[in-house]
């Protein structure tokens, strides 16, 4: 049976990138009022939905819903855009690339801009494009003109690519990582209002993990909510390509199912529960040793107040920080099958304490 993709699609074309995610945590939190209670929004834009608001163990499940992106630092005479990064680019996937800015009176279309080939030396034909030696052309002749179309320094922008469907159950877009974490827990919460559990089940979109070196949203949103426990759904590397070292990073494929993290910020009782739950329901699995930081939003939730047990789960995908981020939608659905079968085990005795 084909996979419904409306939601999904939606999610992934609205533009949102680290601290600017207004857009798709809008399309996530009407998603959620059509089966959650208490959806909301705080003052970071993280977004809330929750079901069963008076159950017991309360439990967090978390995925970022920011993107990486660009923004403007500088307009010059000649109508031209200078931008940095927001979040961590390859500078070389820029290059030659469209882009849609999201200015003040609405979104404008431009193109990144570099020396043609023909026009290079030898020398600079061998060295690596930075992105302070890119620029970006929206097809102003001055600086007044690209300022009367609504730019301004400060303008957030990212690659003007929507979702596409690839053979199979296959889709590639600019936002896989991580909105797909934000989906995958809203489907999640979704399985779980069809047959509430013990549980208060809270699914959070969390902003600026991106750039979030010191916790981003998820640090204040797990503040807020103060969970027993939490789940994190975010995306690791497919070893499935040519030229990765699966003896450093594990073997992880598309349609495999979820990555279940072991180490580091990753609780080992919620992991060996997860596991068992798992191989319990029959879903495909891998495990990933995280001997240090996952780099994920389970860093910040796992140290938040008194301590959280945190769990990581991440998703197979390919081509990372690109805009063509390919995951399986199998995989998407097998994830949130396992975090909603994991929330449905809990009771309100359940003790994730090591003795």
């Amino acid at each position: 049976m084909p996979h419904d993709t409306t939601f999904l699609e939606k999610l992934l074309d609205a533009p949102g990138p680290s601290g600017f995610e207004v857009r798709p945590a809008r399309v996530w939190r009407e998603e959620a009022a059509s089966f959650a209670a208490d959806v909301r929004v705080d003052v970071n834009g993280n977004s809330f939905a929750t079901v069963n608001p008076g159950g017991s163990p309360r439990v967090m499940l978390a995925g970022h819903i920011d993107e990486i992106g660009l923004q403007v630092t500088y307009i010059d005479e000649d109508g031209f855009l200078y931008v940095d990064e927001i979040g961590g680019w390859d500078p070389q996937v820029l290059v030659g690339q469209r882009v849609l800015i999201l200015g003040r009176d609405g979104d404008v279309t431009g193109v990144v801009g570099k020396k043609a080939i023909h026009l290079m030396t030898p020398e600079d034909r061998l060295k690596a494009s930075k992105t302070k030696n890119l620029w970006v052309d929206v097809g102003a002749k001055s600086r007044e003109e690209a300022m009367s179309l609504g730019l301004r320094v400060g303008d957030p922008a990212v690659l003007a690519q929507k979702m596409v469907r690839l053979a199979g159950d296959r889709i590639a877009s600019r936002a896989v990582d991580n909105r797909i974490g934000a989906y995958v827990v809203l489907e999640a919460l979704r399985l779980l209002a069809a047959e509430p559990p013990s549980a208060a089940a809270t699914a959070v979109a969390t902003s600026q993990e991106e750039i979030g070196y010191s916790g981003g949203g998820a640090r204040t949103s797990a503040y807020a909510l103060e969970p027993q426990v939490a789940i994190v759904v975010d995306v690791t590397f497919s070893t499935d390509v040519p030229d990765v070292e699966k003896k450093e990073l594990g073997e992880h494929k598309l349609g495999g199912g979820p990555v279940i993290s072991r180490g580091s910020a990753s609780h080992n009782e919620v992991f060996e529960m997860l596991v068992r739950v798992a191989e319990e329901e029959g879903i495909s699995h891998t495990v990933q040793a995280s001997p240090r930081s996952t780099r994920t939003d389970a860093d910040a939730i796992y140290l938040t107040r008194a301590g959280v047990p945190t769990a990581l789960v991440s998703v197979p995908n390919r081509y990372m920080h690109s805009p063509s981020e390919t995951v399986s939608l199998d995989d998407l659905k097998s994830t949130a099958r396992l975090i909603a079968a994991f929330v449905r085990r809990l009771e309100e005795s359940t003790d994730f304490t090591p003795r």
